[in-house]
């Protein structure tokens, strides 16, 4: 049997500093999309809708490719993948940014930049990550390259706002695209697979193991319970700023609450990931749901002002992507490693699918109300169904033997 491998201290960190880099760089472009909409809405004089559109389909075009970018990096490694990826990323921010009209922003913000963060974001990292680090590094891995992601979404949110304010959004998003092209090059420690080891089920086609997740109850409480994720923090990434605007807060204040999500981000993504090696991670998923329910409840009780604001900011963020590594850890656990960037697509599909209804309800129900109020209450009422279902889901890993699915025990 051939011993774990374990890279080398320099190259562990290379590896994780390069995989929380890109992801960033890639969700924390995504992460200031709100700070766009006014400006571009303005600008283009295009009612709300149009612009909530795009970001809706970002959403769900991202969702529909994960699956497959996912199969792709499973067969022939990341770092393709995440190649791709990146010039994808920039030419959606050069077409969004020369867009004429309605659908030629739509084709570069909402269908390029959703496939672009299929193959950067934490979908193919994350994958990558749990194929090249053993189990006793593997939390570690994530936790740390998660922690860094959130610090660059962090020294975005404020780096776009000078900019917005500078230069205008057209040269901001040329700028960003440029960004993340200069990333390039910081694929290429993700790229290899650890050799030395055999993966369980190697040699297992992947529709077999489609199919024994899919016949997985607990795999379809994993998408209903992502599903309510996708819808929470699209919405409040893309609508939070209009809604503080609306009551009365500045711009910048509005743009400060998105800062402070991204910062608070590093410390819940490597918090939740670090647990996850400790307890029982469908527990702290059904946990972590309640408490963001308690949140928004007490953020809508309490009268709006730049104090709520922060402090609403300061929690959400601390569970705001700490579910995206226990969810990859959690399938892992159940299905196995071996087409783990696969299986993770599909669930976090139901992640994107709830996040276009996020965000594209968000702007059609203010369009027609002028209020977020239905929206909240949404919000509110699925968080209570994902911190069920967590809570409901069987967590026995399978074992495969003759083709049959088995179910072991848990340890």
């Amino acid at each position: 049997m051939n011993a774990p491998m374990v890279p080398a201290a320099a190259s562990r960190w290379t590896i994780v500093i390069s995989g929380g880099v890109l992801m960033g760089l890639s969700l924390g472009i995504r992460h200031t999309q709100g700070l766009f909409m006014q400006p571009v809405t303005s600008g283009h004089g295009w009612p709300l809708e149009t612009f909530g559109l795009a970001l809706a389909l970002q959403n769900l075009v991202w969702g529909l490719a994960q699956p497959a970018t996912g199969l792709v990096a499973d067969r022939y490694g990341s770092g393709r993948v995440l190649c791709l990826g990146v010039l994808a990323y920039g030419l959606g921010l050069y077409l969004m940014a020369h867009a004429q009209g309605p659908a030629g922003f739509t084709a570069g913000s909402g269908v390029l930049i959703g496939i672009a963060l299929s193959g950067t974001a934490f979908g193919t990292v994350y994958g990558a990550l749990s194929r090249i680090f053993e189990p006793p590094w593997r939390s570690w891995a994530l936790a740390v390259s998660g922690a860094i992601g959130g610090l660059g979404q962090f020294c975005l949110v404020p780096f776009v706002q000078r900019l917005l304010a500078g230069v205008g959004w057209q040269t901001t998003a040329i700028v960003l695209g440029l960004l993340m092209l200069a990333s390039l090059p910081l694929a290429v420690p993700l790229r290899a697979r650890p050799r030395g080891k055999r993966v369980e089920g190697a040699d297992r086609p992947v529709g077999a193991s489609v199919r024994d997740a899919w016949r997985h109850r607990g795999f379809w409480l994993l998408n209903l319970g992502f599903f309510a994720c996708g819808f929470q923090l699209a919405f409040i990434a893309t609508h939070l700023p209009a809604y503080l605007l609306g009551h009365g807060l500045s711009l910048e204040q509005a743009g400060t609450a998105l800062a402070l999500i991204a910062l608070a981000n590093i410390f819940g993504t490597y918090a939740c990931s670090r647990s996850a090696g400790i307890w029982r991670i469908k527990h702290l998923l059904a946990g972590l749901y309640a408490v963001r329910v308690a949140a928004m409840l007490l953020f809508l009780a309490v009268p709006v002002t730049a104090a709520s604001a922060y402090a609403f900011a300061l929690v959400m963020g601390f569970l705001w992507l700490g579910t995206a590594p226990m969810t990859n850890e959690l399938v892992l656990r159940m299905f196995g490693l071996r087409y783990i960037a696969t299986l993770f697509g599909i669930v976090f599909l139901g992640h994107q699918v709830g996040g276009f209804f996020g965000v594209w309800l968000g702007a059609w129900v203010y369009d027609h109300t002028h209020s977020y109020e239905w929206l909240w209450i949404g919000s509110i009422a699925i968080g209570c169904v994902a911190a069920l279902a967590h809570w409901l889901i069987d967590d026995t890993p399978l074992a495969v033997s003759e083709g049959s699915t088995l179910r072991m025990a848990r340890p």
